[in-house]
């Protein structure tokens, strides 16, 4: 084994305990974080087509499937629904696995596969690639089914403890209304509150894929927690809405629309709101809207206060 690979295979391991310590101390938001960054190093690897790897395509293969684990044990940590989670318990059965990937030769524990490494753009960075976003509306994802795969995490945070005389808001994403909703391909929507200069207020949370989609919807019905009291928020802030969804034929994953919503517009109830043309822009200057067709994303929100 050389030096690269000893010291590969040992933050990894690091890695892998201090996401499992997390987990079993209750520290689920640190837990989510370091199970997604491993997944991700681990995603690279098996997949790597450098030839000076050491590892094996078997190896890589089982590699691939420990990163799949991960993003299930992250998914589970989210959910307050699942029924097939995945343990604590189940992970931990593969700290050995990872420690001896290279002489490791058993069957793997679990029936899963290695998920694909999609290349997620920043927002605007599409912008510089060379395509027209209607190549692909004749014919990208037209035959991909109604519903889409419930496996694939997103990073949704719990609800922040509650303060006296401060509120909290809980934004239910139920659709958006897009004129090709069927052609999407393992859409999702990042969330995220940024002041009037496009600075990050609290955490960006990214959805699921979307649960199913529907003539013009696609829906969503997921519960978005924001990640500070609403009192405290700056004022001019926006919550932004940015719809994803990945491109086979470029092999990346990019921003389609965006939506925003503003302080004043903060009330308990439903809510539609305007889809702008991409790229996203969090300073709010220079707004194209989306179509002039009536087609919006669809928002319910709830207030709490103690």
């Amino acid at each position: 084994m050389s030096e690269v690979t000893r010291s590969l295979l040992q933050r990894w391991g690091a890695s892998f305990r201090r996401g499992a310590d997390f987990d079993s101390w209750g520290q689920l938001v640190e837990a989510i974080d370091e199970y997604q960054i491993l997944a991700r190093h681990l995603q690279k690897e098996a997949q790597a087509q450098h030839n000076n790897s050491e590892f094996t395509e078997e190896q890589k293969k089982t590699i691939g499937k420990i990163a799949t684990c991960l993003e299930l044990r992250s998914a589970a940590l989210q959910s307050t629904q699942s029924q097939e989670e995945f343990k604590l318990e189940d992970l931990k059965k593969l700290e050995p696995i990872l420690k001896n990937i290279l002489t490791y030769n058993k069957e793997f524990p679990f029936d899963v596969q290695p998920v694909p490494l999609r290349r997620i753009l920043a927002p605007g960075e599409e912008e510089n690639l060379e395509f027209e976003e209607d190549e692909e509306e004749g014919g990208a994802g037209a035959g991909c089914p109604d519903s889409f795969p419930a496996r694939v995490p997103g990073t949704l945070l719990p609800r922040l403890p509650s303060e006296p005389g401060m509120t909290l808001l809980t934004i239910r994403i139920e659709k958006i209304g897009l004129k090709d909703a069927g052609q999407c391909i393992d859409p999702y929507i990042t969330v995220s509150v940024k002041d009037l200069n496009g600075i990050d207020l609290t955490p960006v949370q990214d959805t699921p894929v979307a649960s199913r989609k529907e003539d013009t919807y696609v829906h969503f019905n997921v519960d978005i927690e924001l990640q500070k009291h609403v009192e405290k928020l700056t004022k001019g802030a926006a919550i932004f809405f940015e719809f994803k969804h990945y491109k086979p034929k470029k092999r990346f994953t990019s921003t389609k629309c965006f939506a925003f919503m503003e302080m004043d517009e903060i009330k308990p109830g439903p809510i539609v709101i305007e889809l702008y043309k991409k790229p996203t822009d969090f300073k709010r200057k220079k707004l194209q809207l989306l179509t002039k067709k009536p087609l919006y994303l669809h928002l319910h929100q709830t207030l709490h206060k103690e």
